[in-house]
Parts: structure tokens; C-alpha cells; sequence
């Protein structure tokens, strides 16, 4: 009875590796998967929105946070009370407006090439003479 035992364990074994090859043969890696124009990754699924939500209102709320700190630091040290406060908080909500657009516009989460330098067109000398 042992001997059945092995047998079927040495068959089933077999055939799992017999499928984990053919699963594997099957599976492109993941450098060979097609990808969007442009060459970054799709944003389509929900993970990928997910992510860039949290970005994006983390961005803006940083950005209002600390350009309220730097306004009431600046208050408390100068005892200029709310005027300080109130102008960085408002380049902060600029600034973190700024960012979410940034953030969000698909120029930015595509791969932008890196400039070649010898392509680019001779200009006239700066020095005026």
C-alpha cells in the first residue's frame, strides 16, 4: 500500500510540473507586455486612479499646510499676526492647486525623452558681439 502511495505522489507531482511548464511557457514576462502609447503604464485601473487621487489631494493639502506654517512662523516672529498667515496660506492653496495639475495632466505622467543636445539648432552668441 505504501508503494501505491509514492507512486501517486511521483505521478501527481509529474503532471504539476508538467502544467507549471506549460503555465510558464504561456505567460509573456513583464517586459515583453504591450504598453500604451507612450510607453507609460495604463492608468485605466482602478488601483492606478486610486494612487493618483491620493496623490493629488495629498499634494494639495501639504501644500496648504506648510505654506500656513511658514505664515505663522513668520507671524510669531515678526508679531505681524494674521498678515503673514493669510498670504501664505493663499500661495500655499496657489501652489498646491499648482500641483494638482501637475499631477493630474497626462503630459507629466508620460515619459517625456531626454533632449539630445546635438540635435538642437545652433542660436546666435549670447554676447552681442
Amino acid at each position: 500500500m505504501a508503494a501505491s502511495d509514492d507512486e501517486d505522489d511521483r505521478a501527481l507531482r509529474a503532471r504539476l510540473d508538467t502544467l507549471s511548464g506549460a503555465l510558464k511557457a504561456q505567460r509573456k514576462p513583464a517586459e515583453e507586455l504591450p504598453r500604451p502609447e507612450g510607453g507609460a503604464p495604463s492608468s485605466d485601473g482602478f488601483g492606478s486612479a486610486m494612487s493618483l487621487g491620493l496623490r493629488a489631494g495629498s499634494e494639495f493639502v501639504a501644500a496648504i499646510i506648510v505654506g500656513g506654517l511658514i505664515g505663522w512662523g513668520l507671524d510669531r516672529l515678526l508679531n505681524t499676526k494674521p498678515l503673514f498667515l493669510i498670504a501664505f496660506f493663499l500661495l500655499g492653496v496657489a501652489a498646491g492647486v499648482w500641483n494638482v495639475i501637475r499631477a493630474t495632466s497626462p503630459l507629466s505622467r508620460a515619459k517625456t525623452p531626454v533632449k539630445d543636445e546635438t540635435k538642437a539648432p545652433s542660436g546666435g552668441d549670447l554676447g552681442g558681439g
